[in-house]
């Protein structure tokens, strides 16, 4: 791992989202649909990756317009995580979905553009 690819610390915010610190000193703000939207597992990366191919568009890493996997019954929140080995994180989701696992090199590729306060 590099110091990109290193947190330094995980923040999981249940009803909000994930803020990460890395090594390097970048911090990524994650809100949770955000995350929910970028599931890395096998069924939600196909969803993402058959609309893409259905519009005949190139693969890309942003969030689609779509339907994942999932119970939307209730409002989204992370009701639990959990670090995998020294290299991931694996969130379950209300939705009742939990087998994306977020590797670190993932997260860091996926992080949102930094956002700054207005200018006063």
């Amino acid at each position: 791992m590099t110091d990109q690819t290193t947190p330094t610390r995980l923040h999981l915010k249940r009803d909000q989202g994930l803020e990460v610190d890395w090594a390097d000193g970048r911090k990524c703000v994650y809100t949770l649909q955000y995350l929910r939207s970028m599931c890395p597992c096998a069924q939600c990366r196909g969803v993402r990756e058959g609309e893409r191919a259905a519009e005949g568009e190139p693969p890309r890493k942003k969030p689609l317009l779509t339907i994942l996997p999932g119970n939307y019954a209730k409002p989204l929140r992370a009701i639990g995580a959990e670090k995998v080995g020294n290299y991931a994180l694996r969130i379950d989701w209300s939705d009742e979905h939990g087998s994306g696992i977020y590797s670190f090199q993932y997260l860091r590729e996926i992080c949102p553009p930094e956002t700054r306060p207005p200018a006063a």
